[in-house]
């Protein structure tokens, strides 16, 4: 399993996003791509919810349906980098379709062919033509600070890298004097890497009706308790936000940190022991492995 995949809240559209947004990259991108389980957990604090785990392009995503609590908005957005102008083009009708333009699609300095767009629920594609760059990883999500953690990229991602065992920094691209609101220095543009997984970041000092909330979130898959605990007390700079494995971080991004088992437990077909990890969960704001070893198992 991957060490971290992304996480995103829908009202009740989990599957039929997932349908959507596995036939938006088909296997002509050359990863595999598909729904891999589908689980609905009874008796929740939102009803019924629906999770659904797919692949697009060699990366997992989370869907779950648990009401309307949190909206999508472009302080995380996902960036996909094309090969080739028709490509572009392409992804760009399919998923701006009943949605709404940010970015208009069209040539710009640091893209011959680039538009971002909301898709028509709500989540935010930047679709970009590389060029001669080389892709990669095809989907990259993409930070965006602003409001109060405006100018602060640099250090969160210096900080992610501090945690995460496998990370690296790629380039920074800084804004330069003159760019108002911008602040001299701040960044325009940054790439790295946190356990093999690509990610970008951006500053924004201009006005911004949105920041970062729960409906996207990162799951940081772990195999034992003491993993963890080690991103627990890392992360998790919000008290208030704890619960069943979510948390903030000091940048109000939200993080879950789960274990590896409940892959397995969520896949299971008997409906008691289901409820029992269930149940057992919802009383948790960090997860306890042992804990819900043993509803598993009772």
């Amino acid at each position: 399993m991957t060490k971290l995949s992304t996480h995103l809240w829908f009202d009740k559209e989990a599957r039929e996003a997932a349908e959507f947004y596995t036939s938006v990259f088909g296997p002509s991108n050359g990863k595999d791509n598909g729904i891999k389980s589908t689980t609905t957990l009874d008796d929740t604090p939102s009803g019924s919810v629906d999770l659904v785990t797919i692949e697009l392009a060699g990366q997992q995503f989370n869907l779950i349906s648990a009401g309307p609590l949190f909206k999508f908005n472009p302080s995380v957005s996902f960036l996909v980098a094309c090969s080739s102008k028709d490509e572009v083009d392409t992804l760009w009708k399919k998923l701006s379709e009943g949605g709404m333009a940010l970015m208009p699609l069209d040539a710009y300095p640091f893209s011959e062919r680039y538009g971002w767009t909301q898709d028509k629920y709500g989540l935010s594609w930047q679709i970009m033509f590389a060029g001669d760059r080389p892709i990669v990883q095809k989907i990259t999500p993409t930070l965006l600070f602003v409001g109060d953690v405006a100018g602060k990229a640099e250090e969160a991602v210096r900080f992610y890298a501090s945690v995460f065992h496998d990370s690296a920094l790629g380039g920074f691209t800084r804004y330069g004097q003159g760019e108002d609101p911008e602040k001299e220095g701040s960044v325009k543009f940054a790439q790295f890497s946190l356990e093999g997984r690509q990610f970008a970041a951006m500053d924004s000092a201009r006005e911004h009706k949105f920041k970062f909330n729960e409906a996207i979130s990162f799951m940081v898959h772990c195999d034992t308790q003491k993993e963890i605990d080690y991103y627990w007390e890392r992360l998790s700079a919000v008290p208030a936000a704890e619960q069943c494995g979510w948390l903030k971080d000091r940048f109000g991004l939200s993080w879950q940190i789960v274990p590896t088992m409940m892959e397995k437990m969520f896949k299971e077909k008997n409906a008691k022991k289901l409820a029992r990890v269930t149940q057992a969960f919802l009383q948790m704001k960090k997860f306890d492995i042992e804990t819900l070893r043993q509803a598993y198992e009772k």
